[in-house]
Parts: structure tokens; C-alpha cells; sequence
């Protein structure tokens, strides 16, 4: 009798070790159902832009050339100082050509003669008019002779002392050896130094450069945008500016120009852009040739009712959302889109905010 009640203990218990193995099994053979996150709609500013990288450069900037070739006397100005248009930059010693200069004396000295000859005629003439031995009319053309000489003595003069000092009597104070800034602004470079040759400008060369003076209160953001993008955008878009060297500020700015013809770079075609940067008082010095990226605003719509791109579905031409209609039931619901950035897409038509969106899983 206890054998018996001993196999049928042992009977149950390994019974009940067989179902609740089976059962663990089927248990841990199941699949976790899979929960889906949910999101709500929101209000939100939408801003669609487009890039373009440059640089900030002043509007006006004049290369001052030197006008007479020769050695740099002396220097008036290092770059960052503020100057007034006709201020004095440098003084240039001319160092003649030895062939103009010969040419010139040698014109001076004939000159010279011909008019003491001439003035040795007069005299004489003078004195025979004096004399009551020749008429009036007789002295004219010795008269008319000297007072030629004496101007071609004069020219000859001037001549000479241009070749020597690149300057003449006549001129009085006026001189080209003396270059003055022809605009008010800022030195911004001065790339050349007491005692450096310097090449006059003229018609077959661009003379050599003394400084360059910008007026840095008129500042322009000058950059690229590629032919994908340059159908998109118009004169008079605003623009919002991110300059690396000054990452605590970004500046306004409105397009005013963008090229009919576009360049090849790398393989692709960009159109040259320009903006007038609308600088504040008070805003940090915005330096020639910071680099700088440009958001050009195309588009914006300010406190729309928004959903996160990833969410959205497509069938076909069709956008559509799923919404959760029980724990974890879902229905489609079809959307009517308008303005995207890329990120967040204004809603239109097709939900509200209180309905509960199914983020969809990424693959992995």
C-alpha cells in the first residue's frame, strides 16, 4: 500500500515537472509583443531655408596704386587705422630713367641756347630801333622769337624736374609722388614697406598696390549657393548669418544680388550671392573675409500645428499617419501636409492634437 501511494506521489510529481517545463517553453517560445511610442501634434514656427557658404567682405574696398615708379620714401599708415579721403598714405622717391633724364637735359640745355641767341637778336635789334635805324615792324620777329624760346626754356624746365622729382613748378603743391587715400575708411592692409620698389599704374600695368582702405561700416556677405538651390531663392530674401569666429551673435541680412551665370566647382555649378548685411549698434566688428554660412529663409509659417517627419507614411501619392485607437490598435489616417523644414511638417488637414500618433520602428 505505501509503494503504491509512493509511485503515485512520485507519478504526480513528475507530471507536474512535465507540464510546467512545457509550459515555461511555450511561455519563452512566445513573442513579446511589441509596444509602439506615441506622439501628439504641435504648435511650432516652421522655417524652410537653403545654405550658402562665403565670406563677409567690405562693400567698397579701393587698392591704393602707386603712381610714379620708384622707392617707397616713407610710409603715413598701418593697417586698422581710420583715415579721411585725401589723407596722405606715402611719399615715393622717383628714381628717373637714366635715358628720359639725358633726353630731358639735353632738351633743357638747346633750350637755353636758343634762347640766349634769341635774346642776343632782340638786343641787338633793340638798339637799332633805338637808333631810329629800323622800324617797329622790323623788331616783331625777333620780339616773337625770344618770347618762344623763353616758354620752350620753361616747358624744358618743368620737363626735367618732372623726370627728377615727379613734380613741376607749375603744379605748386600738386604732386604724384605724394599717394593719398581717395576714400574715407580703414587701412586694412598695407603690404608693402619703407625703401620697397613700387611700379607706377598705367595702361599695359596695374601699378604696384601701397595700401588698401575699405570702408568697414558698409559690410556685404558675398557667397555661393548651388544650381539646385538658386531657383528657389529671389532678391529681397532675408538672411541669417553664422560667422565661425563669432559664435555668440548671428546678423540679418537681405539678398541683393545673385549672378545670371553660374561657375563650375567640384563638378557642380555655383551661383555666385550678395547681401547687405543689416548690422545693429552695439554688435560685434565684423572683419573682412570672415568666413561665414548663410541661411537663406525661402518660406515660414509661425505657430502651426506641427508632427515630426519621422511619423508620417506613404502609399502611392498618399501621406498618411496611424493613430492609435486602442493599446496598441492602430487605424490610418490620411494627412493634408504644407510647409517642411526637414525635421517638423506643418499639418494641414487630417488629425488634431489630442490624437495619439504611432512613431514608426526604425529598421536596424
Amino acid at each position: 500500500m505505501i509503494k503504491r501511494i509512493v509511485k503515485i506521489t512520485v507519478g504526480i510529481a513528475l507530471l507536474g515537472v512535465f507540464i510546467w517545463t512545457f509550459y515555461f517553453l511555450f511561455k519563452k517560445s512566445e513573442e513579446v509583443p511589441v509596444t509602439f511610442q506615441t506622439i501628439t501634434a504641435f504648435d511650432t514656427t516652421i522655417v524652410k531655408k537653403t545654405v550658402a557658404t562665403g565670406n563677409v567682405i567690405p562693400r567698397k574696398e579701393v587698392n591704393m596704386k602707386a603712381q610714379v615708379s620708384g622707392i617707397v620714401e616713407k610710409m603715413y599708415v598701418v593697417a586698422g587705422q581710420e583715415i579721411k579721403q585725401g589723407d596722405i598714405i606715402a611719399k615715393v622717391k622717383i628714381i628717373p630713367n637714366m635715358v628720359n633724364l639725358a633726353s630731358a637735359e639735353n632738351r633743357y640745355n638747346q633750350a637755353q641756347i636758343s634762347y640766349e641767341n634769341a635774346k642776343s637778336e632782340y638786343d641787338r635789334n633793340a638798339l637799332l630801333l633805338k637808333q631810329e635805324v629800323i622800324s617797329k615792324a622790323d623788331i616783331l620777329p625777333s620780339e616773337l622769337k625770344l618770347k618762344s624760346s623763353k616758354e620752350e626754356v620753361a616747358a624744358a624746365e618743368n620737363n626735367l624736374q618732372l623726370i627728377k622729382e615727379g613734380v613741376t613748378k607749375s603744379a605748386g603743391s600738386a604732386t604724384n609722388t605724394l599717394i593719398r587715400s581717395t576714400i574715407s575708411g580703414m587701412v586694412l592692409d598695407v603690404p608693402i614697406k619703407e625703401g620697397s620698389n613700387v611700379i607706377e599704374s598705367n595702361t599695359f600695368n596695374e601699378g604696384t598696390t601701397i595700401a588698401s582702405v575699405a570702408n568697414m561700416g558698409e559690410m556685404i556677405f558675398e557667397g555661393k549657393v548651388d544650381e539646385s538651390e538658386v531657383g528657389k531663392i529671389k532678391q529681397g530674401m532675408p538672411l541669417i548669418l553664422t560667422i565661425g569666429a563669432i559664435d555668440t551673435e548671428s546678423f540679418n541680412a537681405n539678398l541683393e544680388y545673385i549672378a545670371p551665370k553660374g561657375v563650375t566647382e567640384n563638378g557642380a555649378i555655383q551661383f555666385m550671392i550678395r547681401a547687405a548685411i543689416n548690422k545693429s549698434k552695439g554688435g560685434s566688428f565684423l572683419r573682412a573675409g570672415y568666413s561665414a554660412n548663410a541661411d537663406i529663409i525661402l518660406d515660414s509659417r509661425t505657430k502651426v500645428m506641427a508632427i515630426p517627419e519621422m511619423v508620417l507614411q506613404f502609399e502611392k501619392d498618399k501621406t498618411f499617419v496611424e493613430l492609435e485607437k486602442a493599446p496598441n490598435k492602430f487605424e490610418k489616417r490620411y494627412l493634408k501636409t504644407g510647409l517642411s523644414d526637414g525635421v517638423n511638417i506643418e499639418v494641414l488637414e487630417g488629425i488634431n492634437k489630442t490624437d495619439k500618433i504611432k512613431v514608426p520602428q526604425m529598421n536596424s
